[in-house]
């Protein structure tokens, strides 16, 4: 999530705010961090994280 986050500030900085680049780093960062709460949320459901 941090590299997709460097390269979304990247994009922002040479392509400007309307970049398709921009766009498609901002859903990974989304999509990324949906995976990462839901295993969050399975792991306490599951009992491995405690």
């Amino acid at each position: 999530m941090l590299i997709s986050l460097a390269v979304g500030a990247g994009y922002l900085l040479r392509d400007g705010s309307s970049s398709k680049r921009l766009l498609t780093s901002l859903k990974w960062r989304i999509g990324l961090a949906a995976v990462l709460l839901l295993l969050i949320v399975y792991g306490f459901g599951s009992g491995q994280l405690t």
